[in-house]
């Protein structure tokens, strides 16, 4: 079984905006149409089952970066938008939050019934992973969203999290049905969450004995082992520092957005005119569709997208979004009707910036200065938080406006 990794999730409480929840559902279907468009609907999941990659998915949507925030919202606002294109798109997420996540097994046999799939099995797919994770790995967190997203032609996958109330962290749980063997051994393509140190799994590889001594009732004390993960740390602070990004990589993002690069690349002349900040949204975007694996270790970086509600790095920028938004949804609806060429666009956007970074150094790339002119030029592009507009500097706070820090 394939183990992605784990990470540490600071529990944050709140809300998503409408502001940015509806942009967050129709980037999320535009990045999910051209991932199955390009890699098929068998990709999307394993891609959702990766703990690396949908911690970077949630940040280029414009969430907090770090928080346990992104796996309710990412994926509340990929059931909205996902759903009522089930049929075109062949997969369907069920379950969510609280309340909503015991509306799964109807779900799963509804959909079961129009696909001409096994539910009753998928229920107790379901079922099983949620009590692996609040029974079988005794970590101390209880789960409180789980989602099962399923494909037409019967792959799957679980995102669910849980909470540990006493030290405010979360853990997201991630499962893929492509490598499971058995739903009590191994059986995670990934857990995120803080590190709780040894703990009680009985899914693990090593406690057949463990599992073999407790079915014969011999008293006899576990042996607690776990394997070693590849462990992604979400601090607990809300800004990002330079040691939470690749700069590196986030400088050929910033070179490649300067508008005169462009017109250097025959195999981007449909975005000329596109200006500088869009592009550094637009190969930030390319990257979530196109990257491989090894792309997304720095999630942090995926937030010099979009920004984040609570303002770090900077305000969402609501008119590059709405900008991307429109590029990358035209490229998908010319894409189905035949023509790709604003899609290879995108796409190349993704390839020369990871082409180019063996001609950069991290000297090259000034953090600090990066943030302070995007935060000193918000006001231009529509900067928004949970907390207000975003001002010109020098200006005086009204009521309903951000004073930048």
């Amino acid at each position: 079984m394939k183990h992605s990794g784990s990470a540490d999730l600071p529990l944050h409480y709140g809300h998503v905006p409408l502001w940015l929840s509806q942009r967050m559902a129709t980037l999320g279907l535009a990045i999910t149409e051209s991932v199955i468009t390009e890699y098929g609907k068998n990709e999307m999941l394993r891609r959702l089952s990766d703990p690396f990659w949908f911690q970077s998915f949630g940040a280029v949507m414009g969430m907090d970066w770090h928080s346990s925030g992104i796996t309710t919202s990412v994926m509340g606002a990929l059931k909205r938008a996902i759903n009522p294109h089930a049929k075109e798109l062949g997969i369907f997420i069920c379950g969510g939050k609280g309340k909503f996540s015991k509306e799964t097994p109807n779900e799963l046999l509804k959909f079961s019934d129009r696909t001409g799939l096994n539910g009753n099995e998928l229920v107790k797919c379901s079922k099983l992973s949620a009590k692996v994770d609040n029974s079988a790995v005794q970590d101390g967190f209880q789960l409180y969203t789980h989602n099962f997203i399923i494909s037409d032609s019967g792959e799957w996958t679980v995102v669910q999290q849980g909470m540990h109330a006493d030290n405010k962290t979360a853990r997201r749980y991630h499962w893929h049905s492509d490598s499971i063997q058995s739903f009590t051994e191994t059986p995670h393509s990934g857990i995120c969450g803080i590190n709780q140190g040894t703990i009680l799994n009985l899914t693990d590889a090593e406690a057949g004995k463990t599992k073999e001594s407790i079915l014969n009732i011999i008293a006899q004390k576990p042996d607690l082992v776990l394997k070693e993960f590849q462990h992604l740390t979400m601090p607990g602070h809300h800004h990002v520092t330079a040691q939470d990004i690749n700069i590196k990589r986030l400088g050929t993002v910033l070179w490649l957005s300067q508008q005169q690069q462009v017109k250097n690349f025959d195999d981007l002349v449909l975005l000329e005119g596109v200006g500088p900040r869009t592009l550094q949204s637009l190969t930030l975007v390319s990257e979530v569709i196109h990257g491989t694996a090894s792309r997304f270790t720095d999630p942090a970086r995926f937030s010099f997208a979009h920004g984040g509600k609570d303002g770090h790095p900077f305000p969402v920028p609501l008119k590059v979004y709405d900008e991307t938004l429109n590029i990358l949804r035209t490229a998908v609806e010319k894409a189905k009707l035949g023509s790709t060429e604003k899609a290879g666009a995108i796409k190349k956007l993704h390839e020369i910036a990871a082409g180019a970074e063996k001609h950069f150094t991290s000297d090259d790339t000034n953090f600090e200065e990066l943030v302070r002119k995007e935060r000193e030029n918000s006001w231009r592009y529509g900067g928004k938080t949970v907390f207000g507009n975003a001002i010109k500097p020098n200006q005086p706070k009204k009521d309903g406006q951000l004073k930048l820090f």
